[in-house]
């Protein structure tokens, strides 16, 4: 399944007078995908978008990302993609979107069963606490384009399989153990 592209949903977004860019939204999303269970397209427009609910063909578009977030993330062959401006854009475009991708991410762990990421223990928290760096990142202006690229690509590339790797850990929190039988007296 294909989700919209970037450009289409921040003008969808726009229009709805979102506080929420792209990124941050499809962030947002991930993050919850990840740390709620039975996480609805109902409950995601709720937090994006001012009113609660949008237009037809935006609740339409949201519709098709939401589902193809949830395919991607389910699918085990890790074909989970970040929601980001494409490579014409510039590299402190991208940079910004990525970081406002992680920062909706966060959010969207908090606001599910996950009170506090940062004390997740082990490779999950170590993803999480990367996360929360990536979040703040910059182009560094004295390095050459080239290397800047290269660094972007990288990073987007450790989110990337950082979510799906967190939402297969965070499974076990998402669905807990049912509770044991009570014994029969």
């Amino acid at each position: 399944m294909i989700a919209p592209d970037y450009q289409y949903i921040e003008q969808l977004l726009q229009q709805e007078r979102s506080l929420a860019d792209p990124a941050e939204a499809h962030g947002t999303l991930a993050g919850c995908l990840c740390a709620t269970s039975g996480y609805r397209l109902e409950d995601w427009v709720r937090e994006i978008l001012p009113e609660g609910r949008g237009a037809p063909q935006t609740s339409a578009a949201l519709g098709e990302l939401f589902n193809a977030t949830t395919a991607a993330l389910l699918h085990p062959d890790m074909e989970f993609e970040l929601l980001l401006p494409a490579d014409e854009q510039s590299i402190e475009v991208r940079t910004a979107a990525l970081a406002q991708w992680c920062q909706g991410f966060l959010y969207g762990l908090g606001a599910g069963a996950i009170t506090d990421a940062t004390v997740l223990p082990g490779d999950v928290g170590e993803i999480v606490r990367d996360l929360t760096e990536i979040s703040r990142a910059g182009v560094d202006a004295s390095q050459e384009a080239e290397s800047n690229e290269a660094a972007y690509t990288e990073l987007v590339e450790f989110v990337r399989v950082g979510v799906q790797l967190l939402f297969e850990e965070l499974a076990a929190l998402r669905y807990p153990p049912a509770p044991a039988p009570a014994p029969l007296h």
